[in-house]
């Protein structure tokens, strides 16, 4: 089996376990920092070892476009090119369909895209997603989907469900044809994209088709892109009541310390997103007392560190006063740092959760948590 249960909260939906891959084991739940060009910006393989991140992800029609496959293949897969010893997921690129710069079209067959670099067209269908994904090596892969935005129209939101469902069908056909011959310990594991919006019934139709095909996970796409957080959360309830108890559930984007809690509170076991590092370099910084605006110019004085409880080497050595200069002047060195730091804390934030969820205990770190990150409610 791809993931095994630990422990679960007596109150909530929470859950510890183990996810299984072809290059370790990673215990959740996790988050994963955003390494879209198999790099986290200002952040290297050395800084994600020692803060503790056992996965990250990477775009894997980006890395297409360059350095390309054939390079990261010769070079043994995502991971080894890096220097990076963690689990590494790879997306499809589904989320590039709304960037204007990238996006053409898209039918039934696949996606049209355009190549930023040579300006060509690049038609990517399902099965050509997945030869992509298997070539740069990655551990767990998502199925090749259509994102709606919270804009647009039911109806549309309702054709993305329709083809994101056909489009996982040939994924995993490919996918497996593929890998027939590898040992189980050596296959890549995939993962179907459930979408549908804040719309119940779509949420529901898409859970229901793609738990029918038997995927090795689930990820639940398109949320945490600025709906309302009661409507969120309860999308996440209404696919976790259709999907299977072991399977493993990734929520895609999200990743506000209060968010991250509240969706493993409803069973969500992996997440990612660039919220932290985006947030870091605009000089929001996450504390165990809530968000603090290093810019704010109370802090120009401050002798403190970031966050007298954190422990990141961040927090240890460099004031508050510092830190913000730093991040005023834009200064690259200081983006590293308080990238590091929001990252680092994020990985505390998932120790807490498997720990209490192993104590029995997570319900009271759920209303801590409530408590002190109110504000992003």
């Amino acid at each position: 089996m791809v993931f095994s249960i630990i422990a679960s909260d007596s109150k909530t939906k929470a859950r510890t376990g183990i996810l299984k891959t072809k290059s370790g084991s990673v215990q959740t739940p996790f988050f994963m920092p955003v390494a879209t060009k198999t790099a986290v910006k200002y952040i290297s393989a050395d800084d994600l070892d020692s803060m503790g991140a056992k996965a990250i992800i990477s775009n894997a029609f980006v890395l297409s476009l360059r350095p390309g496959v054939p390079i990261i293949k010769k070079k043994g897969g995502i991971g080894q090119f890096m220097s990076y010893k963690g689990v590494v997921f790879t997306d499809s690129g589904g989320f590039q369909m709304y960037s204007p710069a990238l996006y053409r079209k898209s039918t039934d067959e696949g996606v049209v895209f355009r190549n930023p670099f040579e300006g060509n067209d690049l038609f990517i269908t399902p099965e050509e997603d997945m030869h992509i994904q298997l070539g740069l090596g990655s551990d767990v892969a998502m199925c090749l989907d259509t994102m709606p935005l919270i804009e647009h129209s039911k109806g549309a939101v309702a054709e993305a469900v329709r083809r994101t469902t056909l489009w996982a069908a040939r994924c995993k056909k490919e996918h497996e044809v593929k890998q027939k011959k590898l040992e189980s310990g050596k296959k890549q594991v995939l993962f179907g994209i459930i979408q549908g919006g804040v719309h119940e019934d779509l949420r529901k139709e898409s859970a229901k088709a793609l738990v029918g095909m038997e995927f090795d996970g689930y990820s639940i796409g398109g949320l945490a892109l600025g709906e309302e957080k009661a409507e969120e959360y309860r999308m996440i309830e209404v696919c976790k009541k259709l999907i299977p108890e072991s399977k493993p559930v990734y929520l895609m984007g999200a990743g506000n310390p209060l968010e991250l809690v509240e969706a493993v509170s409803r069973g969500c076991d992996i997440f990612d997103s660039r919220f932290p590092t985006q947030s870091a370099r605009h000089g929001t910084l996450f504390t165990w007392g809530g968000k603090v605006r290093i810019t704010n110019k109370k802090y120009a004085l401050d002798s403190k560190g970031i966050d007298a409880n954190c422990n990141c080497f961040v927090c240890k050595r460099y004031s508050r006063a510092y830190i913000r200069h730093l991040v005023i002047q834009e200064e690259g060195a200081g983006m590293r740092l308080v990238s590091y730091h929001n990252l680092y804390f994020l990985q505390r934030v998932m120790e807490r959760c498997r720990e209490e969820i192993t104590k029995g205990t997570f319900g009271f770190f759920l209303k801590q948590t409530r408590r002190r990150w109110s504000d992003y409610a």
